[in-house]
């Protein structure tokens, strides 16, 4: 793996999560509170058929919404496709603690196999590109990708992943480091670890060139939660740069 080279200027990445039509009433309000603070782009993680309840396509109003985001500087990146990893016979004790313990069986990319995986990518692709949209970024549900799945997005022409902990630039193989805040409400314990663990995160993260924010539509829901993603998205901003990650790997392009 090449040395993660300098970076151009300090940024903060805010990435939205799940967005689906299931989702869009919380996403909107997660957008409007986003650019009252001044974060006017996002890039957004776009799931194709949320848990097999219908495909984006389906949904004029989404599609209209996502292409006019698009147009406000938003980026749509493919998130998977259906979100959803069913379970395995004779699963490891790892895989049940990753896939259940961890996603609640939402590690649809964590064990997936090259061609399976290359199948959704491209036919994602190809929903996209119906509506004049072609996201250069793949996410895997919970940034759990296992090794063919990242040779399918290299075979698919994705530009960029991410992990939790890193960036990948597919094209040039040059992995930055950047670890994600990101929040887990599934229950109080959940909730509670949360919030130090983040905010000294945040802390951490203050010199480091890119800042990542990842959000859940449910975390809006918490009003602790929000207070503290809020708050860190009002002080990033003070001095580092929103972008999208598209945006913020062009531009490592350009200065390496």
């Amino acid at each position: 793996m090449t040395m993660q080279p300098p970076a151009p200027a300090r940024a903060l990445v805010v990435s939205i999560h799940d967005v689906s039509p299931l989702t869009l009433e919380p996403v909107k309000t997660i957008l409007g509170e986003l650019g009252g603070l001044g974060v006017h782009c996002t890039s957004l993680l776009v799931v194709p058929d949320h848990h097999q309840r219908g495909n984006f396509l389906q949904d004029k109003p989404f599609c209209d919404w996502l292409l006019a985001r698009n147009g406000e500087g938003h980026e749509a990146i493919i998130h998977g496709y259906y979100h959803q990893r069913a379970r395995h016979p004779h699963e490891t004790t790892w895989q049940k603690l990753m896939t259940q313990a961890y996603t609640a069986g939402e590690g649809e990319f964590y064990d997936i196999a090259e061609d399976a995986a290359l199948g959704l990518v491209t036919k994602a692709q190809q929903e996209f590109a119906s509506l004049g949209l072609h996201p250069r970024g793949f996410i895997a549900p919970a940034w759990l990708l296992s090794d063919d799945g990242e040779q399918a997005l290299r075979k698919a022409g994705i530009h960029y992943t991410t992990r939790l902990g890193n960036v990948l630039d597919l094209r040039r193989s040059v992995k930055h480091d950047s670890a994600s805040m990101v929040y887990s409400v599934r229950s109080a314990w959940r909730r509670a670890l949360s919030l130090p663990w983040n905010a000294a995160l945040f802390d951490r993260l203050k010199a480091n060139p890119l800042l990542r924010i990842s959000i859940h539509p449910p975390d809006l829901r918490h009003p602790k939660i929000w207070r503290q993603i809020t708050a860190c998205a009002a002080r990033a901003v003070k001095d580092r740069t929103p972008t999208t990650y598209g945006q913020w790997v062009d531009e490592m392009i350009k200065s390496a």
